[in-house]
């Protein structure tokens, strides 16, 4: 007897998540992936059952959507206009010094140098890419860190006069 597609949809979109998942599990004969996404789970049903009642694609069809989907140029990144490629065309941030500038810092007592690089900064025979990473090797807590190694511009706080 024919499955009245109607009657179906109505039936699974009325159907709780638990329910869902325990017809995925019959109509595919292996548990759902970990999800509670109702709408997935009635479609995928659906297009199960509709499949084994009407005959699912050729083997033809089936070879062909295969070789498709190996020939496909898949984009792994954004258009070029979207990103950057490489660090070496990032622009310079403006507040770092020149490179081969050591900066010091004194913290706790302790002077702490550290080397500006091309692509990082190194201190203590290693490299980070960022100040603030420097930064927290120094202090052991998250900071800022051109505020750390006082680089950043004094910005007068509001409410304060001129």
């Amino acid at each position: 007897m024919p499955i009245d597609w109607e009657q179906e949809c109505r039936r699974l979109q009325q159907a709780s998540v638990g329910v869902l998942r325990q017809c995925y599990a019959e109509v595919f004969g292996e548990q759902p992936p970990r999800t509670g996404n109702k709408i997935w789970l009635w479609r995928r049903i659906l297009w199960r059952r509709q499949a084994q009642e009407q005959g699912d694609l050729s083997e033809r069809a089936q070879l062909q959507a295969a070789l498709l989907a190996n020939d496909a140029d898949l984009r792994l990144s954004p258009p070029g206009s979207a990103h950057i490629t490489s660090s070496s065309e990032r622009a310079r941030d403006p507040r770092l010094p020149k490179v081969g500038t050591v900066l010091n810092r004194r913290y706790r007592g302790q002077l702490h140098p550290v080397q500006v690089l091309a692509h990082g900064f190194a201190y203590q025979d290693r490299t980070y890419r960022s100040l603030s990473a420097v930064a927290q090797a120094i202090s052991g807590s998250h900071c800022n860190g051109f505020w750390f190694f006082r680089l950043a511009a004094k910005e007068k706080c509001r409410g304060q006069g001129g």
